[in-house]
């Protein structure tokens, strides 16, 4: 190589090696200086002039306090880094790793920073230079991380006003590599403080900057802890400067290149600190939030209509933008909270409909394009289908009858992508849970880590569709597709997964662990784990939902169903393991009384001798029991719904009147459940409750469903005659007006 190297070059060289003392060295380094700013200078010039320096003696300069009489103070340092940031230009340079291992010396220059003192000025933009071109490769941003560099350029944008910016951009490169892992946990402080100098900036600053700082903050906030950061911004100011800031860009007449950051940024901010964000304005608190359905419906609607597919995905993060605005606006909409004027609910629906009609447009030109190959697409247009089916989910999900028959065509296409989703994070879990419980050695950890290299293994579509097919469910035609493609079997595995993850087991203890284990508390399950659980409890609920619709509107498919039968097995199996806390109410009465629903339909493949009946039963009969009681009313004569099911009354109140009449139609189908019913004492306690009840007290619609069950119960097992008599059965009915039950217990 040196015989390629300019004469210049060769002499310098020479010089640097010949040089007995650090002062020759030093004298050499002002013509290293002029050679490598040279353009002429190639990579392997550069490489040779560094290692004839040598880093150490770079350091040394750096780190001297000591200079000549006649020498301004900062002169070492400043030739020091002006070579140094002319050697970072190489990528093989940056990534040295004697440079990588001297950042603290580099950051501890730029924390130093003093307006006042120009050479140290010069000095610290040379040393940014270098940072910045370190942090420009995945190395340097490791060895950066590593360091601690994100804490303290935060605290340098925060504080100090010199070339802040630099430190700004090495944060930016830093987050989009790590993101949230970028900053410390449990310690939002940092962050905040970076983000409330920001966009204080973003706030007052009208000039070009305004959308630079725009885009700045939309990716701090798209690699932002997102839970933590949304649980403390509300003592911060920098949610009010961005709303103002941002309400100034929306409402002014802007150009694409303007606005395009600003609806990315609006729909983060909306992402981490919810719509009521929107809705901050006292004067005109629904304009800001109106204003930004109708410009994210109207963009979406401009992107991907009579555009190619490969035309749409060139602006892919700014229509997903939009769906992630627009999914959550839907949503929040459905709450009611938002008290709209008829006219603005009008205007809302039609831009909504125009921006979904697009969506479905796609899609199903793609599911066309597609049909013979669904492999056909890349990663990247697998991701946008997922956003785009995503975001239609949360529209579908509100029972919207609009452009139904254009949604039977997509169905297929959907539930096929959404089912491949599904597969594939299942996959990944079971192969992060493998990891995390086990010790395994290299070897095994590259046989689990197939999944990693899989984007979809991480976005699991058919958990989010599955609200919407609770609706569709409903439907003939959509529910006709469903069962045409059998998606029936794909939820009784996504039922199964969903409760592995419900029904948490902590790996076994090794024995040499176990006594030490006793005597420690019991340990707190991860966060991650908990949020896991919360999500796989709604699932669970959700397809609950949409195999009660198909069991009551396909009575005959379901009775000859072999995987009908065997999703009352799974309920009859696990239903009982379920554990009694009250996050599991919900879902505790949602597979009880499916497994009723299933059990009526099925009765005549119901063995009397097996077991798991009697444990289920009992697991059902307590969810429909505990409903109701007078102990907790205010005088202890009134029936009242439990304190325990009040919050989610609005949803287990219609289980349970679904619960009660179900009930009473399998005690007609299969008379020796009464048995269990009986055994239980429920009936007694029925009558027991009812019996302190005042007259009047009893709503008519619960009063017709506990009277309901009596009757179908003495019918179906007379012995319970004698055992109501005895618990004054006929203070009971005459006092509520029992009249069926009345003559079935005394005749007329």
């Amino acid at each position: 190589m040196a015989g390629n190297l300019p004469d210049a070059v060769k002499k310098c060289v020479a010089i640097l090696k010949v040089a007995s003392n650090d002062t020759e060295k030093f004298a050499a380094l002002f013509m290293v200086t002029k050679l490598v700013k040279g353009e002429t200078c190639s990579t392997d010039s550069k490489k040779a002039l560094f290692e004839a320096i040598g880093f150490t003696f770079l350091k040394r300069l750096l780190l001297s306090p000591d200079v000549p009489a006649d020498c301004p103070p900062q002169v070492y340092k400043s030739v020091a880094m002006s070579v140094l940031s002319a050697f970072c230009s190489e990528p093989e340079l940056a990534t040295h790793p004697e440079m990588l291992a001297n950042i603290p010396v580099f950051l501890d220059i730029v924390q130093l920073a003093d307006d006042d003192d120009d050479d140290n000025l010069m000095v610290v933009s040379e040393t940014y230079k270098c940072l910045l071109s370190i942090a420009a490769y995945p190395s340097g941003q490791n060895a950066l991380y590593e360091i601690g560099a994100v804490s303290k350029m935060s605290e340098i944008y925060s504080q100090q006003s010199f070339q802040t910016d630099e430190a700004l951009n090495i944060l930016i490169a830093l987050a989009c590599r790590f993101g949230p892992d970028v900053w410390e946990k449990d310690n939002p402080k940092p962050f905040h403080a970076l983000l409330n100098k920001i966009a204080l900036d973003f706030e007052t600053d009208h000039s070009e900057r305004k959308f630079e700082l725009c885009e700045i903050i939309y990716t701090l906030l798209f690699n932002c802890q997102k839970k933590i950061v949304s649980a403390t911004a509300n003592e911060e100011s920098w949610p009010g400067s961005v709303y103002k800031g941002l309400n100034d860009i929306l409402t002014s007449k802007l150009g694409k290149a303007q606005r395009d950051p600003a609806l990315k940024l609006a729909s983060v901010i909306v992402d981490v600190l919810g719509v009521e964000w929107c809705l901050t304005d006292e004067e005109k608190p629904k304009q800001f939030f109106l204003l930004l359905v109708q410009l994210c419906s109207v963009e979406v609607r401009m992107q991907l209509e009579d555009r190619s597919f490969k035309q749409i995905l060139e602006n892919a993060e700014l229509v997903s933008s939009c769906f992630i605005f627009l999914e959550l606006a839907v949503s929040y909409i459905a709450t009611d909270t938002l008290d709209l004027e008829q006219k603005e609910k009008q205007q809302l629906y039609t831009a909504l409909k125009g921006g979904f009609a697009a969506v479905i447009n796609v899609l199903l030109k793609l599911s066309k394009d597609t049909k013979n190959n669904k492999d056909s697409l890349d990663v990247k247009s697998k991701i946008f289908v997922c956003a785009m089916i995503r975001v239609l989910a949360a529209w579908l999900s509100q029972e919207t009858s609009a452009m139904r028959n254009a949604v039977y065509q997509i169905l297929p296409f959907i539930l096929i992508f959404a089912n491949d989703t599904f597969y594939a994070y299942r996959a990944r879990y079971v192969t992060d849970k493998v990891r995390s419980e086990s010790k395994s050695g290299p070897n095994q950890s590259t046989l689990l880590s197939n999944t990693d290299s899989d984007p979809l293994s991480h976005i699991d579509v058919l958990r989010l569709l599955l609200p919407a097919l609770c609706h569709l469910a409903v439907e003939e035609t959509s529910r006709k597709i469903m069962m045409d493609v059998k998606e029936d079997e794909v939820l009784h595995e996504c039922l199964a997964f969903h409760w592995s993850i419900v029904h948490y087991k902590k790996p076994p203890v090794p024995k040499s662990e176990r006594l030490k284990v006793k005597t420690q508390p019991e340990p707190e399950l991860p966060a991650k784990l908990l949020e896991d659980m919360k999500d796989s409890r709604a699932a669970m609920i959700s397809i609950c939902n949409i195999f009660m619709n198909i069991t009551v509107l396909e009575s005959k498919l379901v009775e000859e169903s072999s995987l009908f039968a065997s999703l009352l097995k799974f309920i009859f199996n696990n239903l009982p393991e379920l554990k009694n806390i009250p996050e599991n109410l919900v879902l505790h009465g949602n597979l009880a009384i499916l497994g009723l629903l299933l059990l009526k339909q099925l009765s005549k493949r119901v063995k009397k001798n097996d077991f798991s009946i009697c444990r289920y039963i009992q697991a059902t009969i307590r969810f429909l029991w505990d409903a109701y009681n007078v102990d907790e009313s205010n005088d202890s004569s009134s029936l009242v719904v439990a304190l325990a099911y009040k919050e989610n009354w609005r949803e287990l109140m219609e289980l349970w009147f679904l619960g009660m009449q179900t009930m009473s139609s399998v005690l007609v189908a299969i008379p020796w459940i009464s048995e269990f019913a009986i055994e239980s004492g429920w009936a007694e306690g029925i009558v027991t409750t009812l019996n302190k009840v005042r007259v009047g007290q009893l709503p008519a619609n619960t009063k017709s469903a506990y009277e309901d069950f009596l009757c179908n119960l003495v019918e179906a097992n007379n012995s319970v005659t004698q055992v109501l008599k005895e618990n004054d059965a006929l203070s009971m009915c005459r006092k509520h007006r029992f009249m069926e039950l009345g003559k079935k217990l005394f005749g007329d």
